[in-house]
Order: C-alpha cells, then structure tokens, then sequence
C-alpha cells in the first residue's frame, strides 16, 4: 500500500509503516497536482495536516483513494461526510496534540502578562542605551495566579488549557455546546493526579467574567467572537486564539485592541494563512506565532504513531 504523507509524518510514523512493508512518500505535491499524483503513482492513503486539502472534486477524481488521514485535531481541510459517502475511512489523531498546543497557549499567555513580546522587540535596539527606560515601560505586569480564564470550547485542548491554568492558580470558566460538568485532571508527577469539576457557563457568562479568554472551538461559517463579544468582555481583558482562523473577526478584533477595550490578544492562526494580514503582524499589541500549536517533537512523534496505527489496523480490516 503505497502512502502520500503530503504535508510530512514524523520520522517515528514512517519508519513504524515502512517496517510494516508499507511505501511513504514525503514529498509534497502542489495542491493542484494533487489529484493527479495520486492517480498516477497509485495512492491508496493520502496524508495531510493543515496545508492541503482534500475535497470533493480531489475525491471524485481518485477512485483507488481509500483513506485520508488529518495530523492533528480540525478535518475542516477534508470534506468528511463526502468522503465517508464515497467509503473512504478518515481519520485523524485528536488527543495527540492537546498538550503541546495548551502549552502554547500559556506560554502567550506568560508572554503577554509580562509584555516579553514587547521588551524581546525592544531591547536589542534600546537596552544599551534606554535600559531604566524600557525597565520602567515594562514594570507593569500581573500575575496569572487569581485571575479567570475563560475558554470557548472544551474539548481535549480545552481541557487541557484548563489543566495548566489550576495548576497556576486560575480560576476556570468554560462554555461549549451542551457541555455538561466536566472533570479535569491535573498531573503531578510523582504525586498523583488531582480532579477538578469544572461547571459549564454560558458563552456571555465567560465573556463578561473572564480576564483572558482563550479559543478551542472547530472552524465555522462565520466569527464566534466578534464585535458584540468583544463589547461584553471585561475592559482590559486577554484573547488567546490558537483554535482555528477565523474564528475570531479580525476587524473586530484590531478596533478592540486599538479603543482599548482589550489589553492585547495572542495569535497562532489567521484567516489568510499562510499569508496573514499585514496589520495584525505589525500590531504592537498582538503576540504572534505562525500556527504551530501541535509543532512540538513529543506531538508530531505522538500524531506520527498514531496515523501508523490507525491505518494498519483500518488495512488489517480490509483484508
């Protein structure tokens, strides 16, 4: 069974398919070329991540395709229901990356309550000469321990966010379509693991209550939080989205942080990636990282495996 890992697999994943006597190709093929390539070189898998997608014209034009893998947790890039109605097996790895992308999210959040996105910009070119200054601009920070974190979604990366956050003290707040109480661990290695029952909250609840607000929810038709949200969120407050593009209106959310009424927003994906607007890169109250809330070496080890697993166990069924 030949394999197009269009988008990479980590080098666990592919050795792991490969001692099984399957054939991985790792290199990518143009979005345009797609349908083509798997035709001629006889693709019976396709895997991707974010960077391609696989729709209903990819599917209706490769008739030996019989599995499509998404690395990582959104299928937003892959028509499902079509290709499931075509007898094709998706499948994707959810709980993979949960840990490196809440990681993430903290580590914008640890940036941004201390302005280091700030001052790591500033004091190349000023710390010499403006040290008391800069010191001075930058003396204002808060602590994480005490504050609320709100967050929309609360899903395995939801969760996962909302584990971090009570280990630093936080108080949690969190609201989903029918979300019911959920349980979140906490782990101490060593120690033992700590349960914690997070209530569910409505969407305004969260807004109104919460000082950073943080966004696990799938890509949909239009912006959860726009400007209406952004009116109901405390002044002053923090916007983590390291969900999906889009999510967020990005218009709304440069006249928020410029009147004020939020204190900064932290970005790992855009609406045009991979070319995302100039004015939110240059923005000198947004955090920015280029999507890469699962690009971590323990999750693309753990994503590798996992679509290794997935589909020799979906091959063992075939047979």
């Amino acid at each position: 069974m030949k394999i197009l890992a269009n988008d990479g697999i980590a080098p666990s994943g592919k050795k792991l398919l490969e001692d099984n006597g399957y054939t991985v190709i790792t290199e990518t093929v143009p979005q345009d070329q797609l349908a083509d390539a798997i035709n001629n070189e006889n693709y019976e898998v396709v895997l991707v991540r974010s960077a391609t997608t696989v729709r209903k014209e990819v599917i209706d034009n490769c008739p030996n395709l019989k599995m499509i893998g998404r690395g990582g947790v959104g299928m937003d890039n892959i028509d499902v229901a079509y290709a499931e109605s075509k007898g094709i097996y998706v499948f994707n790895t959810p709980a993979a990356s949960s840990q490196s992308v809440a990681e993430l999210v903290m580590a914008h959040l640890f940036g941004a309550v201390r302005f280091l996105d700030a001052s790591n910009r500033a004091m190349p070119t000023e710390g010499a000469e403006n040290f008391k200054g800069l010191k001075k601009a930058y003396a204002k920070g808060i602590e994480l321990r005490g504050k609320t974190i709100g967050i929309i979604g609360f899903g395995r990366i939801g969760q996962a966010v909302a584990s971090y956050a009570l280990g630093c003290g936080m108080k949690v707040m969190a609201s989903a379509p029918g979300l019911e109480t959920t349980n979140v661990s906490i782990v101490i290695e060593g120690h033992g693991t700590v349960s914690v029952a997070i209530a569910p909250s409505t969407m305004e609840e969260v807004l109104k209550n919460s000082d950073f607000i943080s966004m696990h929810t799938p890509a949909l038709a239009k912006p959860i939080i726009g400007k209406a949200q952004f009116d109901l969120m405390k002044s002053g407050a923090i916007l983590v989205n390291a969900a999906r593009g889009g999510v967020v209106d990005e218009n709304a959310l440069i006249e928020a942080l410029d009147n004020g009424k939020l204190a900064h927003a932290c970005l790992d994906v855009f609406e045009n990636e991979p070319k995302p607007r100039v004015d939110l890169l240059q923005h000198n109250k947004i955090s920015l990282s280029p999507h890469i809330g699962a690009a971590t070496v323990e999750a693309q080890d753990r994503i590798g495996t996992e679509l290794a697993e997935l589909i020799m166990a979906k091959k063992a069924e075939l047979v």
